[in-house]
């Protein structure tokens, strides 16, 4: 028998009888779990997840689920094919024993694999202070539970809602009040809001978008304490400045936490940054050697990027989700010479204050941004930055038809300013500062994070927050 025979045979009978165990009931979870049965892999497959729920669509909770267009509970994420799953669910992952290839359970279970797919995803940041973030009125929104709390609190309706932290979702949150005629506050220890994620030009033209509707925007400012009744309802939130804000609904929009606690200890290469990966989503350990029986995908997932420099990136996107997701689950039944690479250019979009939001590549890289269309006054523009003569992202408000253009720009390392498409050019079009945040500042975190080159290094976080 020839070797490429002996190879076959070991693939096929892998993909018949291996067990293949999903941690994190998730997006990147679910679309892992059909690409799996799509490769013709017909072993075993378990999906854990610490909620009760199959895995459900995230980006209309902080949308049509608080206006109340979408029940929660109907969200749940279509089937592509049966996956034929033990699903686990309502329990979590505590443990990695990676030596006898285990899996530990909070209920005391070891799942055994012979390959791991890890797709915990992140958390919504919790108000600091418990005593506070227990009381009644006060939410974080990253699951279907917070959204279905939320929504019903929205509908009463509250004399006011605080929202703290100006990212994409406490500004989408804000949002969703002016259109419930429900007064709301922002406050943002940035300088405005989306600051992190698009810079302080763009921020400036959001934070005007949000007092053209109403929003009471507070700038540069913290909370420093939450007070509640003698029933336990939040009533007032005390500002870094010593001024007060009477509100009955807190929504604490703070970012996230990478789920990688239950790594410790593994020797994989898991930390705040997530866990570091390849670019064909095989897990690195400690000591940056990649793993051939552990893989990543989704949010928690953090792998060089070809066209920024290899620094790792930290995505948290549905199509990262998803086609991250669809190329480690090829590459957990296929052997190297057919390994696929997740090269995804990131993108994401927002729809706040009657404007679509849309962005690709990763604008915390660049260091200068140029309107190239359209009109800043009347909010329907693109910009693009750019950073040693190189585009690195582009921006749309209401004008995302040309995404697609900058895109290719940008995958193929095109010059900046960029060439002008055509038509629609403002009358000036001068390169200017970004204004980005210094990241060792705190501020609303923004969805990319570059984390640096090593599986180990901590150096800045940028991450554009959410979709």
């Amino acid at each position: 028998m020839t070797l490429p025979v002996t190879v076959a045979e070991l693939v096929r009978e892998f993909r018949a009888s291996a067990r293949i165990v999903v941690v994190g009931a998730s997006l990147a979870g679910l679309r892992a779990a059909e690409t799996l049965r799509e490769e013709g892999f017909t072993g075993s497959l378990t999906i854990i997840g610490d909620e009760p729920y199959e895995p459900y669509d995230r980006p209309p909770l902080s949308k049509q689920v608080l206006k109340g267009w979408v029940p929660a509970d109907h969200t749940k994420l279509p089937r592509m094919r049966e996956v034929n799953a033990d699903w686990r669910l309502g329990v979590a992952a505590v443990g990695l024993d990676r030596a006898t290839k285990q899996v530990l359970l909070a209920n005391g279970e070891q799942v055994p694999y012979d390959r791991l797919l890890i797709a915990t995803g992140t958390r919504a940041r919790q108000w600091p202070n418990p005593d506070e973030a227990a009381l009644d009125g006060v939410h974080t929104i990253r699951s279907r539970d917070d959204a279905e709390q939320l929504q019903k609190e929205l509908a009463e309706p509250p004399s006011r809602v605080l929202v703290i932290g100006a990212g994409f979702i406490g500004s989408e949150v804000a949002s969703v009040c002016r259109e419930l005629d429900i007064p709301v506050t922002v406050v943002e220890r940035g300088s405005a809001p989306l600051v992190g994620a698009l810079g302080g030009v763009i921020g400036e033209i959001a934070a005007q978008m949000q007092r053209d509707h109403g929003v009471d925007l507070r700038c540069g400012l913290g909370v420093s304490s939450l007070e509640g009744d003698s029933g336990g309802h939040v009533r007032r939130a005390q500002l870094s400045d010593g001024s007060t804000v009477d509100a009955d609904v807190v929504v604490a929009s703070l970012g996230s936490i990478r789920n990688v606690e239950w790594l410790e200890g593994s020797g994989l290469a898991a930390g705040f940054w997530g866990v570091g990966c390849d670019a064909g989503g095989r897990a690195f350990d400690i000591n940056g050697v990649v793993t051939d029986s552990v893989f990543v995908a989704g949010d928690v997932a953090r792998a060089p990027h070809v066209l920024y420099e290899y620094q790792f990136l930290a995505m948290e996107h549905w199509d990262n989700a998803v086609l991250g997701a669809e190329a480690a689950a090829h590459n957990m039944v296929n052997l190297e010479p057919h390994y696929r690479p997740h090269l995804l250019l990131p993108g994401f979009w927002s729809g706040q204050f009657g404007v679509n939001i849309k962005s690709v590549g990763v604008p915390p890289f660049g260091d200068e941004i140029l309107f190239t269309q359209g009109s800043v006054e009347e909010r329907h523009f693109a910009a693009a930055y750019g950073r040693r003569g190189r585009i690195v992202a582009a921006v749309t408000f209401d004008h995302g038809k040309w995404l697609e253009y900058y895109g290719k720009l940008i995958e193929q390392s095109g010059p900046f300013p960029p060439p002008p498409p055509g038509w629609d050019q403002p009358p000036d079009m001068k390169p200017v500062p970004a204004e980005f945040p210094d990241p060792r500042v705190p501020t609303a975190i923004p969805d990319v994070v570059l984390t640096g080159h090593a599986p180990s290094a901590r150096t800045a976080e940028f991450r554009p927050r959410h979709h």
